[in-house]
């Protein structure tokens, strides 16, 4: 047998294991929201049933604890992208001596765990007579966040070819009209996917918010606390049109683009 059969079949080997590796829990999941059991497994099937989609439905906590997540991730994005592009464009243009201490500054939250992060930000509002809730939460995560955000941008950034933007300004543009009409089109699929990483980590976060939410349950919070007091297959309904939905998006999105790449070509 040849080096390269054996290379091919190694490869498609790993290919398939991880990605049975991958998607073996999202399976499982699924077919635990349609077993007739009160506990989210599938061992012992007890039969097929379609009751969890109407618990679900009927779950106003789950509801408001994943709308709450939403406005989370929402006010993040806003928060955090802004500030993410900003020190990457300071970075990117700063030449001091000082540049690798800034650079590990605004990486320090991301390094920091975030059970310290969201104590540090609730002992420090507290203090200014701010109370835990979404506008606190939303500050604790977008610290962390924010960083995410400079990264991506940054990575962007740094293959980025200056004399366009030097030739704009010569032929007598103005800063903004240089950043607005070559940099920013150029960062757009970098602040895109960081927009995308920023919402979804504010989503699934759960240390740093368990201690700046207040009253106001996030979805991860509410599923932690389910855990404790009984966890129902409701929960996996939940995930089951999450996840659907993401296929159905992404299924969609690649259907455009063969559409426009067929109309571009």
């Amino acid at each position: 047998m040849k080096s390269e059969t054996i290379m091919r079949f190694g490869v498609r080997f790993y290919i398939g294991v991880f990605f049975l590796y991958l998607f073996t829990p999202l399976i499982i999941m699924g077919l635990a929201t349609f077993n007739d059991s009160r506990f989210p497994t599938v061992s012992p099937w007890k039969g097929a049933t379609l009751k969890w989609f109407a618990a679900l439905a009927e779950d106003g906590a789950m509801w408001q604890a994943l709308w709450t997540s939403v406005i989370v991730a929402a006010g993040v994005l806003v928060v955090a992208v802004p500030i993410g592009i900003c020190c990457a464009l300071f970075l990117s243009t700063f030449q001091g001596r000082g540049k690798t201490f800034l650079y590990s500054l605004m990486m320090s939250p991301l390094l920091t765990p975030g059970v310290i992060v969201g104590i540090s930000t609730l002992i420090f509002w507290k203090g200014l007579s701010v109370s835990g809730g979404v506008f606190l939460t939303v500050i604790a995560q977008t610290t962390f966040i924010a960083a995410y955000v400079m990264l991506m941008v940054l990575a962007r950034l740094q293959r980025f070819d200056r004399t366009l933007e030097n030739a704009a300004l010569s032929l007598g543009a103005t800063q903004w009209q240089a950043f607005r009409r070559i940099l920013l089109p150029y960062l757009k699929p970098a602040i895109i996917s960081a927009a995308a990483i920023a919402f979804l980590q504010s989503f699934e976060n759960y240390n740093t918010t368990l201690f700046v939410k207040g009253y106001d349950t996030t979805l991860t919070v509410y599923i932690a606390s389910k855990v404790r007091t009984g966890l129902t297959p409701a929960v996996n309904a939940l995930g089951l049109v999450m996840i659907s939905i993401t296929i159905l998006l992404a299924i969609v999105y690649e259907m455009k683009r063969r559409r426009e790449a067929r109309l571009n070509s």
